[in-house]
């Protein structure tokens, strides 16, 4: 158990506790709160949500507007290549 630990778990868990209690003096010091921490947590999760869906807007509207022309050439020079013969092995 002490393995895990990494030391004598009673031990880890007081050392845990001080250096808990010294973090929340200095984040309250800087006014913070722990429910500050959790919505700041929450908003950037959702800043990266948005920007996700943003990206995949910018993807599709580059690919419509690229497929725009790209499918109708295509479609003429596979038509054309076709009526040639070009097809046959």
């Amino acid at each position: 158990m002490e393995r895990f630990f990494g030391g004598h778990p009673a031990m880890v868990f007081v050392r845990l506790a001080i250096i808990s209690l010294i973090v929340g003096i200095v984040l309250a010091a800087l006014g913070l709160d722990a429910f500050d921490v959790f919505e700041s947590i929450k908003q950037l999760f959702i800043r990266i949500y948005e920007m996700g869906f943003d990206a995949f807007e910018w993807v599709l509207r580059y690919f419509f507007l690229g497929a725009v022309l790209v499918f109708p050439i295509w479609i003429i020079a596979r038509l054309l290549k076709m009526g040639r013969g070009a097809d046959k092995p």
